[in-house]
């Protein structure tokens, strides 16, 4: 894997950075990947992951220093995602989605409610982000939660699902209508809600086909009293908030993804190297020479790609959501393409669970599904060269 062992190296890390992506490879190699398959097989969620994690600060890369964060930068972020990832694809986007549910937070919270809730989570508390309901998935104008506001407080009706970390965030941030607002997008408003809220109530947790050990939960709000100081922005302000945050998760998918891709790659290239058929290494024959050369070459694009947008969310501005929803789309497409062709190269091998690639294969499915189907990334792509 020279090519990409080069690749790393002339990304410039600082001094610091590299003491992180040494610890995450370090915990990724000797706990989170052994496991994994274990992790996998019997759904349970993967505390000592958390844990582990949560004990070398990775929570506290992301929280700013005033609320108990030590932040750096959001291309280390995506490379630390793309590191735990790698080694096993439920743990990772765990961990993500702690960050989906918060960067609004931080970006939009007031001081009052940084300072609040923050400190939660830089301490290791896990977050959510709610927007997903049986009727209202990629186009969120579809919702049906209301926000009803009593005195000081908001009331909550309604429920979400396909919801990551549902069941076991301390923190979500909750998307839903404003009762006193009667337009499906003017409506849209969101609030932090906090564990542990009276009337909260998890419905079921889904049984998938990858991420296994990952909770996905259909949750239900009856009549949760929350204070009117959760709301984040004004009523109303939802749906800006909800595009502006999607920016960011979109970039973390992606890096999600290529975890996956990249564990796959690095699986049929070792199976090629070591399977010998009719005399000869299945490597040495020139069509699996060529599949390998397209995805090595169309991961190290989408790696300079990830790096681009992540310029971008460092440079302060706002207008990268078409950026952000190629890297979405091509890293998500890659990671099935790849996990299917290394699933392939291992032939009846590739379908057993003896061999990691089966998982992968499973696991890369649903990144072509969250944070906006492939569908309507490329609708959004495509349609923003339509003359006006």
């Amino acid at each position: 894997m020279k090519i990409f062992e080069t690749q790393q190296q002339q990304r410039q890390w600082t001094e610091d950075e590299r003491l992180v992506l040494d610890q995450i490879q370090r915990l990724a190699d000797d706990l989170i990947a052994p496991n994994a398959a274990r992790y996998d097989e019997s759904g349970e969620f993967p505390w000592d992951n958390i844990k582990a994690l949560n004990d070398m600060g990775a929570n506290t890369m992301f929280v700013p220093e005033a609320y108990g964060g030590a932040p750096m930068s959001y291309r280390l972020y995506l490379e630390v995602v793309k590191k735990i990832s790698e080694a096993c694809a439920s743990t990772g986007i765990i961990y993500a989605t702690t960050f989906h549910g918060m960067k609004p937070l931080i970006d939009w919270g007031t001081e009052e409610q940084r300072k609040r809730l923050l400190p939660r989570i830089a301490a290791g508390g896990l977050g959510a982000l709610a927007i997903t309901e049986p009727n209202a998935g990629s186009d969120a104008t579809g919702m049906t939660t209301s926000f009803t506001p009593d005195g000081d407080s908001i009331i909550v009706q309604g429920g979400k699902t396909f919801i990551s970390n549902g069941d076991v965030a301390d923190l979500t941030l909750l998307f839903g209508k404003w009762s006193e607002i009667d337009d499906a997008k003017k409506s849209i408003s969101v609030l932090v809600f906090e564990k542990g809220t009276p009337g909260f109530e998890v419905i079921r947790l889904e049984d998938k086909m990858g991420h296994r050990a990952a909770s996905t939960a259909a949750i239900a709000f009856n009549a949760c009293r929350v204070p009117r100081a959760n709301l984040i922005g004004q009523p109303g302000e939802g749906l800006r908030l909800l595009l502006a945050s999607l920016n960011k998760s979109r970039p973390s998918v992606a890096a999600h993804a290529l975890g996956i891709a990249h564990a796959a790659f690095k699986d049929a290239v070792i199976y090629m190297n070591d399977r010998v058929q009719s005399g000869r290494r299945i490597v040495d024959f020139q069509g699996n020479q060529f599949t390998l050369a397209d995805m090595a070459t169309d991961l190290a694009m989408a790696e300079c790609w990830l790096d681009y947008v992540a310029s971008l969310v460092e440079s302060g501005g706002w207008d990268f959501g078409l950026e952000a929803s190629m890297a979405k789309m091509r890293a998500s497409d890659l990671a099935m393409r790849i996990s299917t062709e290394a699933v392939q190269m291992h032939g009846g091998y590739g379908y057993c669970k003896d061999y990691r690639v089966e998982r992968l294969m499973r696991d890369a499915k649903i990144t072509q599904i969250w944070e906006g189907t492939n569908q309507i990334h490329r609708q959004l792509i495509g349609r923003s060269f339509a003359a006006k």
